[in-house]
């Protein structure tokens, strides 16, 4: 069956993916813009003071999925309060725009909604699916906690709501695969702090595929982890990375190192997040790579799909 999705922050890397995906799986897309707007777009100021300003309301109304990817990057200086404020400002923004949007449309469309892994905060060796807690204070779980939040509008009022908490996502072009293939290939790249902490990725073409499952899967709702199906430690990517690039990775950067210079982020390199995507799994989506070997071999050829 065709949908109609509208598709926030259509711009950005996984953004313009995901429309393209889409497409060629027979959906209608259309992308939310802020400028005039062309073709299969529609203008948006979610910044508006004035409500009638922010979107149109009709669009939403008319649509079976709205999937929201807006935010401000998230590479950024650590240091910086002024970039983890929009980080968290921009997010949560456009979250609880859209989901003000469906919640007043007659018949509310799904709400695919940007999140983290970031969400869990370090459990160790704890193996996490969705119903897992969120744990600590680092700065992007506060931030996923937040973002989430922001959905509630849309459940309350009965639309089905999918969180989309996304792990890094490998691909050549893109970070966090590029600079680390750059450093690596200089024979300079090493775990990080013990190497002992569980580091969740995903391919893109499973990003995608598992993002347009949800959407077409009307019984997947609540929160999803995007994340490959066995999530390997530091030391195991590295040395995986390694071996793929025909390099060494004898270096180790120091957890303190670490610590000094990431400031708030540094929970994210130290942290250990053991997710499973069994919301996903549920849903009957196959993984194209389940494992840390696949997503390095898909991500460095650069298949998208």
């Amino acid at each position: 069956m065709s949908l109609h999705v509208v598709v926030a922050g259509s711009s950005g890397f996984l953004g313009t993916h995901l429309v393209r995906t889409l497409r060629e799986r027979g959906h209608s897309v259309t992308t939310l813009v802020r400028r005039p707007a062309g073709p299969k777009e529609s203008t948006w100021d979610p910044y508006a003071d004035d409500p009638e300003k922010r979107l149109d309301p009709a669009l939403i109304a008319a649509a079976d999925v709205v999937v929201n990817l807006a935010g401000s990057p998230t590479l950024g200086n650590p240091h910086s309060r002024k970039w983890s404020d929009e980080l968290l400002r921009s997010r949560v923004t456009t979250t609880r725009v859209l989901a003000e949007a469906i919640a007043a449309a007659g018949s509310p469309p799904a709400f695919l909604a940007g999140s983290g892994i970031a969400y869990y905060g370090d459990h160790a060796d704890q193996v996490l699916t969705e119903t897992a807690d969120t744990r600590g204070h680092a700065l992007l779980t506060e931030v996923c906690r937040q973002w989430e939040g922001a959905t509630a509008p849309a459940a309350n009022a009965g639309a089905r709501v999918v969180l989309l908490r996304t792990a890094p996502v490998m691909d050549r072009t893109s970070a966090p695969l590029k600079p680390l293939s750059l450093l690596f290939r200089t024979g300079l790249g090493g775990r990080l702090g013990s190497g002992r902490q569980h580091m969740p990725m995903i391919s893109l073409r499973d990003w995608l595929g598992g993002v347009a499952h949800l959407a077409e899967h009307p019984s997947a709702s609540g929160p999803a982890n995007l994340c490959c199906v066995t999530t390997p430690t530091n030391a195991e990517f590295t040395r995986t990375l390694a071996k793929a690039l025909h390099r060494p990775a004898f270096a180790a950067v120091p957890a303190p190192i670490i610590r000094t210079a990431t400031g708030r982020m540094a929970p994210e390199l130290l942290g250990s997040v053991n997710v499973r995507p069994q919301t996903l799994l549920d849903a009957g989506y196959v993984f194209s790579d389940p494992g840390v070997s696949e997503v390095i071999a898909t991500g460095l050829a650069g298949h998208a799909g």
